[in-house]
Order: C-alpha cells, then structure tokens, then sequence
C-alpha cells in the first residue's frame, strides 16, 4: 500500500461523514454514550505512517501529540486528510473533524460551516478547555492548508 492508498483508504469523510454522525448524536441520550460514540469514531482512524510522526506534522496548541499530514489529489484537486493522537478520545475528536473536512476541494473545506456543526454537537461544553483548544489548533492547521492549496 502506497502512502497515497492510506490517503484515500480513510472512511472518515468519505463513508462516515459528518450528517451521519449528527444522527448518531441526536439518538444517543447522554454524554457517556456520546463519547463512547466519538471513541469508536476515532478508533475508524486508519493507521498514521510512523515516519510521519515528526515535528513538523505536530500540531501545536494541542495537550496530547497529534499529528497531521494531507495529501492533494492532483485530478480532483480533493484535500486528503490524516490525523494521528496518542490519546483515545482526541483521536475521536480528530475523526469528527475528518467526518466534516476530509475528502473536500479546499473551496468545499472553507465553506463548512465549522462552527455550526459544533453548536449542533454541543461539543464544547463537554469537553475539557484543553481538548477545545486542541481541536481548534487542528482546525486551523486544516484551514490553512486549504486556504494554501486554493491560492
């Protein structure tokens, strides 16, 4: 498998995108099965390159190590995401962000209504300031990359 096959082998934005998930929420009755939900989410990440894991794919901004790399399709001009987290339940949180961004020309990625789905989540009143903060790091990496890609 070619590093470009781990690309576009990811589920998350493509199979499992983020309509499916804001059902899921909507027939889960509490937070502790919402985050077992985002759990299971983050464990459809597929397996991140070990030689990936570096410095300059760090995310900063994040309490736990994450990762980030993409890749841009060149004949649909499609931005492919992969996020990797040593910890279970910001991998999930990762896997959301995928859910909603993965798999987008950057015209498509700038156009989500980020902020907007989180309301619907109500994710930020459950999870911890540090996580939130994380997971905005993340975003904005992810933004920049389109915003880049689109220029």
């Amino acid at each position: 498998m070619t590093s470009t096959d781990l690309f576009l082998n990811n589920p998350l934005g493509v199979e499992v995108q983020i309509d499916e998930v804001l059902d899921a929420f909507s027939f889960l009755d509490d937070w502790e099965e919402r985050y077992a939900y985002i759990i299971d989410l983050g464990r459809k990440l597929p397996a991140f390159p070990e030689p990936e894991k570096t410095a300059e794919n760090l995310v900063h901004g994040c309490q736990s190590q994450v990762w980030l790399i993409h890749h841009i399709d060149t004949d649909t001009g499609k931005i492919f995401l992969l996020i990797e987290s040593d910890a279970m339940i910001v991998r999930g949180l990762a896997a959301l962000i995928l859910c909603m961004l993965n798999a987008k020309t950057p015209e498509q990625l700038l156009q989500v209504d980020i902020d907007g789905i989180f309301a619907k989540l109500d994710l930020f009143r459950h999870i911890s300031p540090t996580r939130g903060n994380g997971l905005r790091s993340m975003l904005q990496k992810i933004t920049l990359i389109a915003s880049n890609a689109k220029s």
